[in-house]
């Protein structure tokens, strides 16, 4: 896991933020980040992110609940039990559509919801570097990766000229950790050997 520098940014409207992504952009900063308290629309166009491909991956464990919903049903009544039901032919696909559609429907939903998690590096005992404790009640925060190319004083500076109320540097883990948050115990810091 790599500990990195990183300048963090404040801004107390979305007005102003929208302009300052862009100008962070254009001036070739290297943008690691954007905390908000809500979701913002059109943000992740502004910070060039592509399009999501959760809603593929959907598609797939789709596919294999209704896989798995054929299967298991046509195992069931053609080759384990075959019971007659007043004449009805084993293979009755019609009757078995509301299974397969709760099962690819279930497929899906679980499995996208996995993937999520899986993406955003999201379950219990998961911890990640918080940059700042109102990114989550009023504050947008917006992180820049120091490079080799620049120096936090600059990124400092440009982020002030551009709208930021409040800015500072940190240096923080980039992965995450097993943990509780009720802990401030941190893997990448040092403790001493005779503690």
């Amino acid at each position: 896991m790599a500990v990195k520098k990183f300048v963090v940014g404040c801004f107390d409207d979305e007005a102003v933020l929208f302009p300052a992504v862009k100008k962070v952009r254009t001036s070739g900063y290297k943008l690691y980040d954007i905390f908000t308290p809500m979701p913002i629309h059109g943000l992740d166009k502004a910070m060039g992110l592509r399009e999501t491909s959760i809603h593929t991956a959907g598609f797939f464990y789709g596919l294999l609940g209704t896989m798995t919903a054929l299967c298991g049903i046509g195992y069931v009544f053609l080759v384990d039990w075959p019971i007659n039901f007043g004449g009805k032919p084993h293979f009755s696909l019609p009757a078995w559509i509301p299974i397969t559609f709760e099962l690819t429907v279930l497929f899906s939903s679980i499995g996208m919801v996995m993937t999520f998690c899986y993406l955003c590096q999201m379950a219990p005992f998961v911890k990640k570097h918080h940059f700042h404790p109102r990114s989550t009640d009023d504050l947008f925060v917006m992180v820049i990766e120091c490079t080799e190319k620049n120096n936090e004083t600059d990124i400092s500076g440009f982020l002030t000229s551009i709208g930021a109320i409040e800015t500072n540097v940190q240096d923080a883990e980039t992965g995450w950790w097993l943990g509780r948050y009720d802990k401030t115990e941190k893997p990448f810091e040092h403790k001493s050997a005779l503690a």
